[in-house]
This record gives C-alpha cells, sequence and structure tokens, in this order.
C-alpha cells in the first residue's frame, strides 16, 4: 500500500508527480519547492474484492415483453415450446455467454438444458 510522504521542509503533504527531465516519479510539495525522487512507482490501488454470481434478474410479465427475442425451447417444467432470451449480465473475469429463458406461459427460468452445467467453485 502506497504511503504518505510529507515536506522536509513545511511539512505539507507531498504528491506524486512526473519529473519529465529527469524521466522519474518524484513526490513534490505544492507550497514549496522541494521535491524527492519516488522509490514506488505504485501511486494508487484500488482493489475490488465483489464477487458476481449468475443471478436472473427476472421481473413480473417478463415473457410478454415485446422487445425480448422469442425462441422455440421448450419449458422444462411445463412443456411450452415458447420462451423469451436475455443474456446473463454479470461482469466476470472469465466472461462468457450465458442465456437465460423465460417460459412465456409459466414464468419459469431456466437456461439451456443443452449446455454443461459448471459447478460453482470459491476461489
Amino acid at each position: 500500500m502506497p504511503d504518505l510522504h510529507f515536506c522536509s521542509e513545511c511539512n505539507n503533504l507531498l504528491y506524486p508527480k512526473a519529473d519529465q527531465q529527469r524521466r522519474v516519479m518524484v513526490f513534490a510539495c505544492r507550497i514549496c519547492q522541494y521535491d524527492e525522487v519516488g522509490d514506488d512507482a505504485c501511486v494508487y490501488r484500488n482493489d475490488l474484492l465483489t464477487v458476481t454470481k449468475e443471478k436472473t434478474g427476472v421481473v413480473l410479465d417478463l415473457g410478454t415483453d415485446p422487445t425480448l427475442a422469442h425462441s422455440s425451447i421448450p419449458c422444462p417444467e411445463c412443456g411450452n415450446p415458447d420462451a423469451v432470451y436475455f443474456q446473463d449480465q454479470s461482469k466476470r473475469h472469465q466472461t462468457r455467454m450465458i442465456l437465460f429463458f423465460v417460459c412465456t406461459s409459466c414464468n419459469h427460468v431456466f437456461s439451456d438444458p443443452n449446455l454443461k452445467q459448471e459447478v460453482p467453485t470459491d476461489d
């Protein structure tokens, strides 16, 4: 994690700045002319610790939405041959296209039964 640097002359905070002449990163004071060469190139680090799961995000009456495309895949619950589908909206490192289907008759949500189901791991 980056440390805070303080000016040895006026005790104000030093800010990272590129020194074009020396071609190095320096920590410079904004009050006086003091600067020091930075020993670490890391100025800011943002660790994202959220883990997204595959969520369908289904709302009521999704089967009657005229903007969604229809498919002739049969529903595993009621056998109805009409379903609307949409793409998975999760943003993950291993991005893959997952289609979720919603039966227009019983509103059952399912994915393509021809796809191999992966077992979720806690990585």
